[in-house]
Formats: structure tokens, sequence, C-alpha cells
């Protein structure tokens, strides 16, 4: 899998980071929200880079212009509920993209530190030959990437693969590492080193979740 983690680099994207790290600042949901949201404007310029272009005329007032423009063949998929502003960011530069969501959470069983991904609701366009952009913003331990991705499977065999997220555990990140295959694309602004026993990244920033939209009550 090819990883392109954007932390090596400096830029602003750290400011955005450190904001929806800060547990003062992120008390303001809808700052925390829309900082996700430029982290995923980010992410997406990033990874527009590697995609496929065409050439085409575009008119002028004064004559024509020769252009490399984006192929329009790109489902974007989020993990509910916590994907929702990376999808929005995603989706402000891949405006004409469909879309698709799912529902993937941890259910605990007996053991609170164990758990399994439940995936429940899903919507989803044709992704035979398409580009699919499979979008959450914590990679943990990253079974719910996995389990999202196998639930999408019945739908079609894309083209292209590309994995985005805003923070992620190393041991995450080598699980689907081992997991999908090799010319599969991670787009990640910054990698933690550890996860807790309760398979939360450390130090991370808490539940993504009820950050961008307020604590739920449990199964």
């Amino acid at each position: 899998m090819k990883i392109f983690n954007l932390a090596k680099e400096n830029s602003i994207l750290n400011t955005f980071i450190s904001e929806i790290r800060d547990e003062k600042i992120q008390k303001d949901s809808m700052r925390f929200r829309r900082n996700i949201e430029r982290i995923g404007e980010i992410l997406g310029y990033e990874m527009s880079k590697s995609l496929q272009y065409h050439t085409t005329n575009v008119a002028t007032p004064l004559g024509n212009c020769t252009m490399s423009l984006l192929n329009n063949d790109i489902v974007l998929c989020s993990i509910l509920r916590a994907g929702v502003p990376l999808h929005n960011g995603l989706l402000n530069y891949f405006d004409t993209a469909e879309n698709a969501f799912i529902s993937a959470y941890r259910h605990h069983k007996e053991d609170p530190d164990s758990f399994e991904i439940i995936v429940e609701y899903l919507a989803c366009p044709s992704l035979e030959n398409k580009t699919l952009i499979l979008a959450d913003p914590m990679l943990a331990t990253g079974q719910s990437m996995l389990a999202t991705y196998e639930a999408l499977k019945p739908f079609g065999k894309p083209k292209n693969v590309h994995l985005v997220s805003v923070i992620g555990a190393q041991e995450g990140v080598d699980f689907i590492d081992k997991n999908f295959s090799e010319d599969t694309s991670l787009w990640i602004a910054t990698i933690d080193p550890d996860l807790s026993d309760k398979g939360y990244i450390v130090p991370g920033l808490g539940d993504a979740g009820d950050l961008a939209f307020g604590e739920k009550l449990q199964h």
C-alpha cells in the first residue's frame, strides 16, 4: 500500500490538527467540524495530484485555453457519523463525485475492552471501474475501514481505491497495509504511535463523532 503521511512536511495543516486535538478549542463543536472539513480539503487537494485527467478546450471571452481536467468517475464514501465533516471537505473539492454512506460502529459484548464492527446502513452507487475514496477520520485499529470496504464489494470492483483519514494509529496503519492491495493509497494527515487498551488512538483527540455532533447513547 502507498502511504502518504502529510505530517512529514510542515504546512498550515499543522494548525488545524493542533486545534482538533486541543481539549479547550475542541469544545467548540462548530469549529471542530470546520477544522475536520478543512483537513479534508487539504487531503483532497494532495490526493488530486495522483488522479487521472483528460485534456479539453475551454472557451474564454478572449479565446480558447487547453486545460487538464479531472476525470469524473469518483465515488466518495464516508463512514457515519464521524465521517460527515471529512466527507464535506472532500466534496468541496470533488463536487461532481457520486456519494455513498455507510454506518459502522463498535459493538461491545460482555468484555468492555473487546468489540466487533457492525455495519447496518449502506447506500452506494455502482463502483465498477470507478475511483473509490473511502473516508474515515479516525484510523484506530483499522477494522472499521476493512469492514466497510468488504461491505462495498457487492457494488462492483473499483479501478482505484484511496483511503482518507485525519489521524491514525501506527497499529491501524500497519493493519490496513496488510489487508488492502498494494495499489491502494492511504492519505492521512498525521499518525500517532499508540492505541489504548480500548482501541482508541493515543494521544489522538477523543471521540470524533461526539466532538462533532454531541454524545450518543450507547447500544
